[in-house]
């Protein structure tokens, strides 16, 4: 747990440096002092949730993308599994009424979807 912490703090100071914003600029964003907001970076003072948020929207940026830094965490309404890997496996669930299933089979897997079904 303490591994992550320091993973997320070290991508918001990176992400500070990118986007060329200063420790002053982000504690005055935050409504804190700059020894505040320093002590936060340096882990000596523990990243609350309202704050990371803050700070999420002080950068233009959604947590998750905080997080998972540099990588874009991208939401597709899809259930993905084990998309940062360089064997990319995606599991896709969709629920359909049944008379859509068809319909939806064959847009997928075309005429030999019942192929597919049999097995």
């Amino acid at each position: 747990m303490e591994n992550k912490r320091n993973d997320i703090l070290e991508n918001i100071i990176k992400i500070r440096k990118n986007k060329g914003f200063s420790q002053d600029y982000i504690a005055e964003r935050l409504g804190m002092k700059q020894s505040g907001y320093g002590l936060i970076e340096r882990g000596d003072r523990g990243l609350q949730y309202d704050v990371l948020l803050q700070i999420a929207i002080v950068f233009d940026m959604d947590i998750i993308d905080i997080i998972t830094y540099p990588k874009k965490h991208i939401d597709t309404g899809c259930i993905l599994e084990n998309t940062l890997s360089i064997d990319e496996k995606v599991t896709l669930q969709i629920e359909l009424k049944k008379e859509k299933k068809e319909q939806v089979l064959r847009l997928v897997f075309g005429e030999n979807n019942l192929e597919i079904l049999n097995r």
